[in-house]
């Protein structure tokens, strides 16, 4: 095998008859696929063009959402998509020139509409998500800073009463499911907010989400602990899976050079298209655009990470700034990114918070791996028995990383794993 350049120097003193894996995608999912692989004992190189943390999740609201399991074809969907077409500072918008190319996948993303699909799907998610802070809990117990999830419940605040009876559906479906929630009136949102109080007189605690303290911090400090305990990570893009006999053998490099390995875990996101043929799948795999902005002095002090249900966005403080989007794009293939539309974000949220000082702001986009269905792909190829796909989180990269890294670790070392997978096949399509 040719030598490979390394971003970051491997100290991997383990033995050389070790099985080896590659993971394709240093993103959330491909370094938490990456570490719980390291626990069980594979020596592992990742591979990702971009530094680490600069990647989806880092234009994320860095929420651990455990309940955010409503997917997002909800009842009355197809009405809107005229006002998306016609209104593009909404909080989701459809650009017009790509309704021609997304016509399919609209199709199949309207049929999980009906109430005994979202029910559904609220329930496979829920197996996922009921995990998450256990799973996460190794991985940054090996990481040197021990704050890099907040302690601090997330909020959603309403602007009037309907807009919250108008969730309480979904919410009703959370409860069942066994997360919690509690309603806030105006005194309550004034005394854990004080920026909010007298602004807004209807809210919602989600007690048992959590905030990351700096999306970008988090995978970059998970990405210094997979390295400090051995693994190797590859600053480069993967081009193509290499095969022999009905068996991958490793992937090749951009430059032209080979990671041989016994296993390949496919976790790059939008990115895991290129794969698609090898993998021997056909996913409506959608990249969405998701807009942020981050003001690095805003001059007023927001303590949670707070939902803005009509804007359709969310402040979350972090340690770079006040991280504030959300809003969500419907764009097309290839379409580069409409920074107007975090414009928008920012004046919206100066409507809220007038006294926000905005000198210092940085705009960045994220594209999230939708599925029509709104979960995950947590699966095994049939083409290649060695190879497995962890791609389309969607919103909930974040929260489902270490989940979905324990379930890919348990797959490759052929162990049975605790959450049936079924609902989560790559051929469920």
């Amino acid at each position: 095998m040719n030598a490979v350049p390394s971003e970051i120097s491997s100290h991997d003193t383990r033995p050389a008859s070790q099985e080896s894996a590659v993971v394709i995608g240093g993103g959330i999912v491909g370094v938490c696929c990456a570490l719980y692989l390291q626990r069980s004992g594979f020596m592992v190189t990742l591979v990702d063009p971009e530094a680490p943390g600069n990647s989806t999740a880092k234009w994320s609201c860095g929420q651990i959402a455990i309940s955010e399991i409503i997917p997002l074809s909800k009842p009355g969907i197809l009405k809107k998509i005229p006002g998306w077409l016609m209104d593009q500072t909404g909080p989701l918008a459809l650009r017009p020139g790509a309704l021609p190319g997304i016509i399919p996948w609209f199709f199949r993303f309207l049929m999980c509409a009906r109430h005994s699909k979202i029910v559904d799907i609220a329930q496979a998610m829920a197996t996922l998500t009921h995990d998450v802070f256990a799973d996460f809990a190794p991985l940054l117990e090996a990481c040197d800073d021990q704050a890099l999830m907040g302690a601090r419940p997330v909020l959603e605040l309403f602007d009037d009463p309907s807009a919250l009876a108008h969730e309480k559906p979904h919410l009703d479906l959370r409860t069942s499911l066994g997360f919690k929630s509690q309603r806030l009136d105006a005194k309550e949102i004034g005394d854990l907010e004080p920026a909010f109080a007298g602004k807004f007189s209807h809210g919602v605690i989600f007690p048992e989400w959590r905030a990351v303290n700096d999306t970008m911090g988090f995978i970059a400090a998970l990405t210094e602990s997979f390295v400090a305990q051995g693994g190797r990570r590859v600053r480069t893009e993967a081009t193509r899976i290499d095969e022999s006999s009905g068996r991958a053998t490793g992937v090749t490099l951009a430059n032209g050079d080979r990671v041989a390995a016994q296993h390949v875990v496919v976790a790059a996101g939008t990115g895991s298209r290129r794969f698609f043929g090898a993998l021997g799948v056909d996913v409506p795999l959608q990249g969405i655009a998701g807009y942020q902005a981050v003001v690095a002095d805003p001059g007023v002090e927001i303590r949670h990470s707070t939902i803005y249900a009509a804007g359709g966005f969310c402040f979350t403080p972090m340690t770079r700034g006040l991280q504030i989007g959300g809003t969500i794009e419907f764009a097309g293939a290839g379409a580069k990114p409409n920074f107007k539309r975090a414009d928008i974000i920012l004046e919206k949220a100066k409507r809220v918070l007038p006294e926000m000082r905005t000198s210092k702001v940085e705009y960045g986009v994220g594209y999230r791996p939708f599925l029509p269905d709104t979960k995950p792909i947590i699966d095994r190829s049939r083409r290649l028995s060695n190879v497995f796909m962890a791609f389309g989180h969607g919103q909930l990269g974040l929260t489902l990383g270490a989940t979905t890294g324990r379930l890919i670790a348990d797959l490759v070392a052929g162990r049975p794993t605790k959450q049936d997978l079924t609902p989560f096949s790559a051929y469920r399509f």
